[in-house]
This record gives structure tokens, C-alpha cells and sequence, in this order.
């Protein structure tokens, strides 16, 4: 079976390198990642500065290709000019930091996977609820297990898994819980500044995750120390809201 991996943190980032010591002990692994971070950017992709896929070596502990784009860009570019077979899997991550919520548009990680998803190859996105995680293995381990059951089972075509580990080792962690993707978004605010030249600019934070309304979702898991899987579509078509649309008088 053939992988390909990838992120937003870099082809140098240590969850990358956690995750290629596991996969490639059972499977063909070839990595093409960003250059250089690129987390937050999204599923955007370059279309006005070339793409430029460099063969290199990340501390010796593997080889594959470092591109000047985003996550989308080394999927997309992959797929179509790197890879020598099609892959049979895409794994994005792992990503410092959870990935929840409607926060998923905004994951350079998650794009990845869906990039892979809309070329109809099944996907996974992994993440850790923590900025500095300590489990990066017992993490890379898990996406094992779950990699031989998609090779098992399969996922629909055009869905991707997003799954978000504990701060903790995989032994004590609840279990694994699929969960709904959550509609809250984080607490988020921007620092007025004044620069050296008196011009004003923003600076953008983020806090925690805002009250949640829902009785279950990816967060709630996630909090109660599961391990949370959620499937997420390509297609984001809205079907009730067609039928009532379609009952709406468009000639008046």
C-alpha cells in the first residue's frame, strides 16, 4: 500500500516525522510537504508565484519533498506531478494544536486531507490537543491502527476523517469516540498596536473555545478525553434548504 503524507507545519515538524517512523515500518510513505509553516492558510492554493518541489532529506530521518506552497498546493502537486503510483491514502499531520469546530476552514491540515478527498482518495487529518504535544508516537500509532481499517473497510468517496487525540498516552485516553463536527468558533480578538512609524495594525489572538450549545460534538469528545473522529464531506451542499428554495416564486 502507498501513503502519502503531508502538513502544515513543515516538512521539518517533529509530528510529520512521528508519523512516518509508524507508517513507513508497514507501508510505501512518501512525504511532500510545505517548506516552511503554514498553518491557518486554509484549502488556498498558488496560482500567481510558481511551486517549487525540492528533494531533501529531514534529519535524516527521511526523504521526500519540501514545496513552496501551501498544504493544498503539495497535495495537488503531488497527485499530479510527484507521486510515481497514485496513493491509496493521504495522511495530514500531525498537527500541534486541535483542529475543531467550524475552526476545520481554517486548518491548513484538514485542507490537505480534503484536497486528497475531492481527487476521491480516502483521507485522514490528525491533530493533538496540545501546542507542544508529548505523545506524538502513541498519536502516529493510533493513525496505524485507523490507516488498516480505512485498507479494510474503505470511507465514501469525497469524505475525509479528522481526528483529534488527547493530551495524553493512548492508554489512558476514554476510547474513541465519532462525533459530529461542532458549530462553535473560538474566542477570537485582535490587539490594536501602534508601529515605530505611528501607523496603527492589528494583530490577531485567539482564546478558548467559545460556550458550546450542542449536546455532542467533536469538542465535548475531545474534552472528555476521547479520541474524536469526525467524518466530514466534500460536498457541502445544503439539500433541505434546496427543497425550500425551490418552492420560492423566482418570477416576481
Amino acid at each position: 500500500m502507498n501513503i502519502l503524507l503531508t502538513n502544515d507545519d513543515g516538512i521539518q515538524a517533529e509530528g510529520l516525522k512521528a508519523l512516518y517512523r509508524q507508517l513507513s515500518r508497514r507501508y510505501n510513505v512518501l512525504v511532500v510537504a510545505p517548506d516552511h509553516e503554514q498553518s491557518g492558510t486554509g484549502h488556498a492554493i498558488s496560482l500567481h508565484a510558481p511551486l517549487r518541489a525540492q528533494k531533501m532529506e529531514a534529519d535524516n530521518s527521511f526523504g521526500g519533498y519540501a514545496v513552496s506552497g501551501t498544504p493544498a498546493d503539495c497535495v495537488k502537486l503531488a497527485l499530479l506531478e510527484l507521486c510515481e503510483v497514485r496513493p491509496d491514502l493521504v495522511v495530514a499531520g500531525i498537527n500541534p494544536g486541535a483542529n475543531l469546530g467550524m475552526n476545520v476552514n481554517y486548518s491548513g491540515t484538514v485542507a490537505a486531507a480534503r484536497e486528497a478527498a475531492l481527487y476521491g482518495l480516502p483521507a485522514i487529518a490528525m491533530a493533538a490537543n496540545s501546542t507542544s504535544p508529548s505523545y506524538y508516537d502513541d498519536i502516529a500509532r493510533f493513525t496505524v491502527q485507523l490507516t488498516e481499517r480505512i485498507f479494510q473497510n474503505g470511507i465514501p468517496a469525497g469524505t475525509l476523517l479528522n481526528v483529534n487525540f488527547p493530551d495524553c498516552p493512548m492508554a489512558e485516553t476514554a476510547g474513541v469516540r465519532v462525533s459530529p463536527q461542532g458549530t462553535t468558533l473560538f474566542g477570537e480578538s485582535f490587539e490594536k498596536r501602534t508601529d515605530p512609524r505611528l501607523k496603527t495594525y492589528y494583530w490577531h489572538g485567539r482564546g478558548g473555545m467559545a460556550e458550546n450549545t450542542q449536546s455532542e460534538n467533536d469538542a465535548t469528545a475531545l474534552a472528555a478525553n476521547y479520541i474524536a473522529i469526525t467524518p466530514i464531506k466534500c460536498d457541502a451542499t445544503d439539500y433541505e434548504t434546496i427543497d425550500i428554495l425551490t418552492r420560492w416564486n423566482f418570477t416576481k
